[in-house]
This record gives structure tokens, C-alpha cells and sequence, in this order.
């Protein structure tokens, strides 16, 4: 099951990325990537959530990330880390179907599989702020 949402998210991160930088279709990318990588329907369908959750609150989750990162602009950051952000975000902080931890782990192995180098721990403290406030809000 975790490799399929973990192809979910992969797939999800491509679309999203390929969007912020050429301005495609994000959906339209999904469908390719889901033919060119032979996605199984479970992977395309948490993909397909993900992304429509990401672009539905890209403004709210974008002010997430200026209020948890406010030395890093929202347009300054790396495309990659960018919408890594958004995606572990939209998992946090809106969706919650997964717990915190989890989708800040998911989140830190794509930082590490297509971020830079100082992207794992960025990604990981931005996203242990929210955690953390939300889980005070909560509690």
C-alpha cells in the first residue's frame, strides 16, 4: 500500500512541478506520466486527489509556507522544494488522511530523491513547524 501512495506521490510532484515551470495543465501532465510509468489505478487516483487538493488551496497552502518560512520567498524557492512543500502541506494541513509524521517522511524522501542538498532538512523543518502548531491547535 505505501508504494502505491509513494507512486501517487511521485507522480503527483511531477505534474505539480511540471506545472509551476512550463504552466502546463497539471492534470494533463498526470494523465501522461500515469501512461509512461503504467501507474495502477490506486497510484493515479491518490495522485489525481493530491494534485486537485494542492491547486484547490495553493493560495492557503502558499501562506502557509510564507508564515513558516518567512526568509524564503514562496517564488524564490526551488521548484522542486516548493511543491514538495505544497503537497506534504495539503497532506497536513487539509486533507489529514495520514498522520503528520507520515506525510513529513514522505515529503523528506522526495526532498532527498529530487531536491538539493540542503533540501531534506529545509523541507523537514518547515513542515515540523506546522506539525507542531497544529498539533497545539488541536490538543
Amino acid at each position: 500500500m505505501s508504494g502505491t501512495r509513494r507512486k501517487g506521490r511521485i507522480a503527483a510532484l511531477q505534474a505539480l512541478y511540471e506545472g509551476d515551470c512550463s504552466r502546463h495543465d497539471p492534470n494533463v501532465s498526470l494523465t501522461q506520466l500515469a501512461e509512461e510509468y503504467t501507474l495502477v489505478e490506486s497510484s493515479l487516483s491518490f495522485a489525481s486527489e493530491l494534485v486537485a487538493g494542492v491547486l484547490e488551496n495553493r493560495d492557503r497552502i502558499d501562506g502557509l509556507i510564507h508564515t513558516y518560512a518567512p526568509s524564503w520567498p514562496v517564488e524564490q524557492l526551488s521548484a522542486i522544494d516548493r511543491n514538495i512543500l505544497r503537497l506534504a502541506i495539503f497532506e497536513i494541513s487539509i486533507d489529514n488522511k495520514v498522520p503528520p509524521k507520515a506525510a513529513i517522511n514522505e515529503a523528506v524522501e522526495l526532498a532527498k530523491a529530487f531536491g538539493s542538498y540542503n533540501s531534506p532538512k529545509f523541507i523537514n523543518g518547515v513542515l515540523g513547524s506546522i506539525a507542531r502548531l497544529q498539533a497545539q491547535a488541536n490538543g
